[in-house]
């Protein structure tokens, strides 16, 4: 019956299973994988480049850039006129008139616009004060056609011919007139900060700091990589005290609930019982019900810990070996900066795109107010929504790079037996990632795009109805969007275990799904004891750095009399900070994960005996069912090779010997 269990070697259904288990070697016999998949991502940023060509051909993003009036002219420029817009004030020359006028700033929509020469730099209380800024500024802030003897009888409302009065004293903003006193939509964002200068200083006081805040962001920088180097010596000694503390606690809570429940139960019926309340009598019985709770919760939380302690000094050992793969490839490090550098150049021709795509539209005359308006052909629409997946899909797909690099170089020194022979485990794993697996990362980020998609979806529609009294629609939205959130969550981890299989075994993104699924499922216990207490170490590790420079910070800036609020640069470097001990420690907390993975693999395939001996480290053995006897074969083995050395040196020397003995005779 033994024989017949599905996992068992000598089942005659797992032939097969045991054939590629025999010729099992990681990091060979490489093919390309999900070709079709790459072959898709391939057309589709063909279809990208198709968008970008076309907004380039048809845009005209000095619209975005200079503004343009009511009438279609580009402000600062020399306009040409278009066949399809038969109004006089069309294709003008603006090239003087570098400024966007509106003729009501507090309803720029619905108001007229025109190109001028000169912000109006003082407050203008009548057409005749607006016809005297004219005279002296060359700058008319009247329709083109009016002419200045003629504007005290042209007329004033926010459709022109000239402006309503008072038009208040304007500067430039990106070439568009902004009052100087800020227009009502900014002054109710701006009155609580400028009521005491607050934002100004705070401005001020991080520009004064600029220097000291790049210095600390440096110093930030070298103490998440000693961080990175010396969280495996002190990981161990944290679990073990916080799982320490949350036992003491945990019996600590429940014995003063029990405590407490004896007191007011004593307390309770030492009042004679026509004297009790009935408030008092329901506060024993809610602590009684609170002990109770707390109680069972204590027992199950200690079964756990005593259940989770060897999973726990697995994931002290898997600390370990990370410390020792970051020996051999301590460039590692640095991928979250590649992946900075790619993912800020695609979003800076993403954005490029996106502004030559907003212009793409084609210019026609509104019949109601015979101005300007430009409508988006019907392709440009759908443009939208495809320039969008790409925006997702890219980004997933270089994030997936990176974890592809990161497995692959970890896979590469945890399966190389001498590990003196690892050579360049970055460089090879990209070239692996290039050469054949490049279609899988396709595969895998767009799985996570599929999920991205409908969360922004529900976004929209949130917002769309954020205004809205139906609290159950938003309720149901809400929960909806955050099962998406965790089912992305789910997902992104599966797929870096998935990527953590092909980098061993070369398999499809599928088929390394599956088998990264079944990994972590036959080995909850230690993925838990990963995600939560290694997780709470890394998360520990960043608050250190936080922490350190933080301290040093603040030693600077308490003196430095330049400041107004020497908090303010204090914060901005905190925050920078965590970030980038994030960015280092995350790559930990990665080839954290991917030894568990490969401690796995070659607990699944190989079994300690000749010919099949692990790839695991001694100080992982110990976690495996048969590692006494994995020890007496590695033992053998080496006791073999020490003894083969000793034998062919004996030989050698034998040989010397006699071949000396001759040449002494001769």
């Amino acid at each position: 019956m033994g024989c017949c269990q599905p996992c068992c070697r000598c089942c005659p259904g797992n032939k097969r299973d045991e054939e590629e288990e025999e010729r099992w070697q990681p990091l060979m016999d490489r093919s390309c994988t999900d070709v079709i998949a790459l072959v898709i991502f391939i057309l589709f940023w063909v279809g990208m480049f198709f968008i970008a060509a076309y907004s380039i051909a048809g845009g005209n993003a000095y619209r975005l850039a200079y503004g343009t009036d009511s009438y279609g002219n580009v402000c600062g420029m020399q306009n040409v006129k278009n066949a399809n817009i038969n109004l006089k004030s069309a294709g003008l020359d603006m090239t003087g008139r570098p400024y966007v006028f509106f003729m009501d700033i507090l309803n720029p929509k619905d108001a007229l616009e025109i190109c001028v020469s000169k912000c109006p730099d003082q407050d203008l209380n009548s057409i005749r004060e607006i016809q005297e800024f004219a005279k002296n500024s060359s700058s008319s802030l009247c329709e083109y056609d009016v002419k200045q003897e003629n504007m005290l009888t042209a007329g004033q409302s926010h459709l022109g011919p000239c402006p309503s009065t008072p038009v208040k004293a304007s500067t430039s903003f990106l070439n568009r007139c902004v009052p100087k006193d800020a227009p009502e939509f900014l002054v109710k964002f701006m009155a609580i900060l400028n009521s005491y200068d607050i934002f100004y200083k705070v401005l001020s006081d991080v520009f004064q700091a600029r220097a000291e805040i790049a210095g600390m962001c440096v110093l930030a920088v070298v103490v998440a990589l000693l961080m990175v180097a010396l969280i495996r010596f002190v990981a161990g000694f944290v679990m073990w005290i916080f799982m320490g503390i949350v036992a003491v606690a945990s019996i600590v809570g429940t014995a003063l609930l029990w405590w407490t429940y004896a007191s007011k139960n004593q307390e309770y019926y030492a009042v004679p019982e026509n004297e009790r309340l009935d408030e008092n009598g329901k506060d024993v019985t809610a602590f009684l019900v609170y002990s109770i709770i707390a109680t069972i919760a204590t027992v199950v939380l200690l079964i756990v810990l005593f259940v989770m302690r060897k999973r726990v000094k697995l994931v002290v050992a898997l600390f370990h070996e990370a410390g020792k793969v970051f020996m051999h490839t301590p460039l590692l490090v640095l991928q979250p900066l590649w992946t900075f550098i790619a993912l800020a150049l695609f979003f800076i021709y993403w954005i490029a795109v996106l502004v030559f795509l907003a212009t793409a539209g084609e210019p026609t005359v509104d019949t109601s107010t015979g101005w300007v308006t430009y409508k988006d052909p019907e392709p440009v629409r759908y443009m939208w929504w495809y320039h969008v997946v790409g925006l997702l899909w890219t980004s997933e797909f270089f994030l997936a790079c990176q974890q592809m690099v990161i497995a692959g170089a970890v896979t590469q020194v945890y399966f190389t037996r001498d590990k003196k022979q690892v050579s360049s485990p970055i460089l090879k794993a990209t070239g692996r990632l290039i050469s054949y697996h490049l279609g899988s990362v396709a595969v895998g980020s767009f799985i996570i795009v599929l999920v991205k998609i409908p969360r922004l979806i529900l976004t929209y529609i949130q917002a769309k109805l954020k205004d809205k009294e139906n609290s159950c629609v938003q309720f149901t939205l809400k929960c909806c969007m955050c099962c998406l959130w965790c089912l992305e969550n789910c997902l992104k981890y599966l797929n870096y275990n998935a990527y953590t299989v092909i980098a061993i075994e070369g398999t499809s993104f599928c088929t390394a799904a599956r088998r990264a699924f079944l990994a972590l499922v036959s080995n909850a216990l230690r993925v838990v004891a990963i995600n939560s207490v290694g997780d709470f170490v890394l998360f520990l590790g960043k608050l250190g750095v936080v922490a350190v420079v933080g301290a040093i910070s603040l030693i600077i800036f308490r003196t430095d009399a330049r400041l107004h609020y020497y908090a303010v640069p204090i914060l901005v470097i905190c925050v920078f900070a965590f970030f980038i001990a994030h960015c280092f420690l995350s790559v930990y907390e990665m080839v954290v994960d991917t030894l568990l993975l490969c401690f796995c693999e070659d607990c699944r395939i190989n079994d300690g005996s000749p010919g099949r001996e692990y790839y695991m480290d001694k100080s992982l053995l110990e976690f495996v069912e048969n590692s006494s006897e994995a020890l007496k074969n590695l033992d053998k083995k080496k006791k073999k090779e020490t003894a083969n050395t000793n034998a062919n040196e004996h030989v050698e020397l034998k040989e010397t010997m006699n071949s000396s003995s001759k040449a002494d005779y001769v």
